[in-house]
């Protein structure tokens, strides 16, 4: 993790030695700078004083616990947008729900896997820095849009790459830095608007009814009205709204045709496609990226997608994967 534009900045609360000597042995290697501290109750003012770039958060804490670091870090304006990893050994269920109900970022397992730890908090600095090119109401709403990927852990991660992916390919296609930031921003907010959609909906395993169906298809419009009063998210909204518009009318929500449906948004409708069938969650298995390129293209084919952009994405992808294969 040596390419960073400027050294991400990590505060490890902990109070056991040798956690802390592998978490610091790992992240300075990578290039990052740390503080460290044992004594949950010095954790608030060690955070206001360093203003890092994330927080990696012990549970079992003495004097304090993490979990109600968590909600004091997040309860105060200061530290509230400041992404929080917590960390246990354990690894229920119902611990991961009451960290992310204390307002937490990310869960990570202990003993947590090196790479892990790397993409995690790889993705947890990448949100930071997001966040703090915006106001505090749009950084709220990104941070929004992170929680609500992280009550569904057969998801994560599919934010960051859908951020990933269209800034790559906007480059590719060589828009310009407003364009670029909007695709970044555009890849967190996508799916702002489940926030409104029931987990008895969102997260059923069976075929969804008519009426279910229905609900699921209104949340790009919930997420564009939760963007609209804010002056720095003006550029993503035509993501938020219309990226499961297709180019023969048959998407949502408003039915868009050809070049109605904006560039940005077939930008990130591809590449969403495109990390929904490459990407295991629990009722399929991954597709290998060869198959999800020929769906891609029978999509084009059926004038749903922009072919050239359906090619541009399909040849870059294919040189990354190329590349990490060698």
């Amino acid at each position: 993790m040596n390419d960073w534009v400027a050294p991400p900045r990590v505060l490890i609360v902990d109070d056991s030695d040798e956690q802390v000597r592998l978490l610091k042995r790992v992240l300075v290697a990578d290039g990052c700078e740390c503080d460290t501290i044992a004594d949950g109750r010095r954790a608030y003012d060690a955070a206001l004083a360093m203003a890092p770039d994330a927080i990696l958060l012990d549970v079992e804490l003495p004097h304090l616990d993490g979990l109600s670091i968590c909600r004091q870090l997040k309860n105060m304006p200061e530290t509230a947008l400041i992404p929080v990893l917590i960390m246990t050994g354990q690894v229920g269920s119902q611990h991961h729900l009451a960290a992310l109900e204390a307002g937490a970022d990310d869960f990570l397992p202990k003993p947590t896997p090196v790479a892990a730890l790397r993409a995690r908090l790889r993705s947890a600095v990448k949100l930071k820095r997001s966040i703090d090119g915006l106001d505090n109401a749009a950084g709220s709403i990104l941070m929004l849009a992170s929680a609500l990927e992280a009550r569904d852990p057969s998801t994560k991660g599919h934010c960051d790459r859908l951020a990933d992916y269209g800034v790559r390919l906007g480059k590719r296609l060589g828009l310009g830095l407003d364009d670029l930031r909007a695709l970044h921003l555009g890849g967190y907010l996508h799916d702002l608007g489940k926030v409104a959609v029931p987990d008895a909906i969102l997260f059923k395993p069976d075929r969804l009814t008519a009426a279910e169906y229905e609900i699921i298809k209104a949340h790009p419009v919930v997420g564009d009205r939760i963007c609209a009063p804010m002056r720095t998210l003006q550029h993503a909204r035509p993501i938020v709204r219309s990226h499961h518009e297709l180019l023969d009318g048959s998407g949502y929500p408003d039915g868009l045709t050809g070049t109605q449906v904006p560039l940005l948004a077939q930008i990130i409708g591809i590449v969403d496609v495109y990390d929904a069938l490459t990407t295991e969650r629990p009722y399929k298995k991954a597709m290998i990226a060869d198959h999800a390129f020929a769906e891609l293209r029978r999509e084009a084919a059926a004038g749903r997608r922009e072919s050239a952009l359906v090619e541009e994405f399909i040849a870059m992808q294919s040189a990354e994967l190329l590349a990490a294969a060698s």
